[in-house]
């Protein structure tokens, strides 16, 4: 049941541009950087924290491109920076300099709300360190600034020394600060703590400022927490796209946003938004290179998908029966996996969505080869192509584009050492027998040119078809050179994509399976468009 807080709204206040590209292997180039910019308004969240001004060139230009040509029409730009120095000031400062200079109208600041932080970190007294936050709230302030502070190790500092951490909530209030974000920066609280502590804080500091919660996922709790803050009166939550960070990683936007919307009833998003969110988040894990984890909840691939015979038998007669929420809520959808498991109910529907005739003889072939190949080390639920034409076949399709007489590969090593490929495919298209050489760095790509030679003067639109990616895993490493190899192989013609599989203890023999039925796949939807 949801809450009664229907109409009350939780601000998102992505750092995805700061926090986000802490984590290890991933990088934005300026351009990227506005990119995802544009895509987070396009969200609908309140602020987007672009990076630190000043710190590094990336930043300095993302922030001056930024004045000109980003458009924003729902979200705020923040720049981000620290309190002054100890015993510095205001005037001097070039961190608070660059936040002026940046020219955003909200800037967020990280103060050290932990005695151990201030007097270890920082080397100063805790005076000094409540100074440093009032001196720096009170300038940005008076240069029109809306300011938000970081409160880093709150949680931590909090249990430490709970008068201390109160009193830098208080430097902050009493100079203009209109938001105060509770941060456990070592990710290292669990829920009952956080939840304890901000109701602690709210009845502290009352309704003066807007209380805010920024976690990490350390101990994997940072969406509990955050759900836990709220609970007790923060309605500001920081976190990431897709919850990249440092370490293990931020707040997860894509899993706190629908849990407080479609569980809790508070509005995060203007209307309409929400269903963009899976979108968004497939955009920016491509953006930067970061593949999205399929069970991510909400957005990932699999977060809807149905494997069991007895899930989709259910969902076939009634939608919610395996499905929290209806997946069209978020931007995904209900997909349904095939493979040893499957049941009737799976193949008829997997039929449907083909626009395949399916009789019961055919479905019950189907089920009975999905069983074999798997026990043999097929893998369908990564192989959609090859599991259509199988499907296709069993209804009592047969491919007739070309047919395979046979197929060599030659490996060779000169007497310099280099290796040299060749391969040569003797192919059948109706009533005429083809015959072709080629040369390639891999017996893969050697078999690949010598097919399409052999096919090109036919079937000029495989012309269109590239290969994007080869993997190959051993699937009983224990057998060593005789291993069972599966092959995926995944296709594009630029309009749609493709996997295919092939599984042999022969290496060549796998690789020619997926390769062969990823050319037929590509011929059955060109000739079909």
């Amino acid at each position: 049941m949801k809450a009664e807080q229907k109409n009350t709204t939780v601000e998102v206040f992505d750092t995805t541009l700061r926090d986000g590209m802490q984590v290890e292997g991933v990088s934005a180039s300026v351009e990227d950087k506005l990119r995802i910019a544009e895509q987070l308004d396009y969200l609908g969240v309140h602020f987007i924290e672009g990076g630190w001004p000043g710190a590094n060139p990336k930043d300095i230009e993302f922030f001056a491109r930024a004045q000109k040509e980003l458009k924003l029409t729902t979200s705020t730009l923040v720049a981000f920076g620290s309190t002054r120095r100890p015993l510095g000031k205001v005037d001097d400062d070039p961190t608070l300099r660059n936040l002026i200079e940046s020219n955003t109208p909200a800037v967020c600041i990280v103060a050290k709300s932990s005695d151990y932080h201030v007097e270890q970190a920082l080397q100063t007294t805790l005076d000094e360190g409540l100074a440093m936050i009032a001196d720096s709230v009170k300038f940005l302030h008076g240069a029109g600034r809306q300011v938000l502070v970081d409160m880093e190790h709150f949680f931590d500092g909090y249990k430490s020394n709970p008068e201390f951490s109160m009193r830098a909530l208080e430097s902050a209030i009493v100079n203009g600060a209109t938001h105060l974000v509770l941060c456990d920066t070592n990710g290292g609280s669990l829920p009952f703590e956080v939840q304890d502590i901000v109701g602690a804080v709210q009845r502290h500091v009352g309704n003066d400022v807007i209380i805010g919660i920024h976690c990490h996922d350390d101990t994997g709790c940072a969406v509990a927490n955050s759900l836990a803050a709220v609970h007790s009166g923060v309605r500001h939550v920081q976190g990431t796209l897709n919850g990249l960070g440092e370490r293990t990683g931020n707040t997860n936007l894509t899993t706190v946003i629908p849990n407080l919307q479609l569980k809790l009833g508070y509005t995060c998003l203007p209307d309409g938004r929400l269903e963009r969110i899976t979108a968004v988040s497939n955009y920016v894990a491509e953006v930067l290179n970061r593949p999205l984890n399929p069970q991510a909840p909400y957005v990932g691939s699999g977060a809807f998908a149905h494997k069991a015979g007895l899930h989709v038998s259910a969902i076939a007669r009634v939608k919610d029966a395996y499905e929290h929420v209806s997946p069209e809520l978020v931007g995904n959808g209900t997909r349904f996996l095939v493979s040893e498991m499957a049941g009737r109910a799976t193949i008829t529907m997997k039929a449907e969505e083909l626009g395949l005739a399916m009789d019961g003889p055919a479905v019950n072939q189907v089920i009975d080869d999905l069983k074999r190949l798997e026990h043999e080390g097929y893998h369908f639920e990564a192989a959609d192509a090859s599991l259509e034409l199988l499907m296709r076949r069993a209804a009592g399709w047969e491919q007739n584009f070309f047919k395979v007489d046979s197929m060599r590969v030659i490996t060779d090593e000169s007497s310099m050492g280099d290796f040299t490929t060749e391969a040569t495919v003797k192919v059948w298209i109706g009533d005429a027998r083809e015959v072709f050489t080629a040369e390639g760095n891999g017996p893969v790509n050697a078999i690949d040119t010598a097919l399409r030679a052999a096919l090109a003067k036919n079937f000029p639109q495989l012309s269109k078809v590239h290969l994007t990616d080869y993997k190959v895993r051993i699937l009983d490493s224990g057998s060593a050179t005789g291993a069972v190899t599966r092959v995926l192989i995944d296709a594009t013609n630029g309009d749609r994509t493709w996997t295919t599989i092939g599984v042999s203890t022969n290496i060549i023999e796998a690789s020619w399976r997926a390769l062969e039925e990823s050319l037929v796949f590509g011929l059955l939807h060109s000739t079909n468009n």
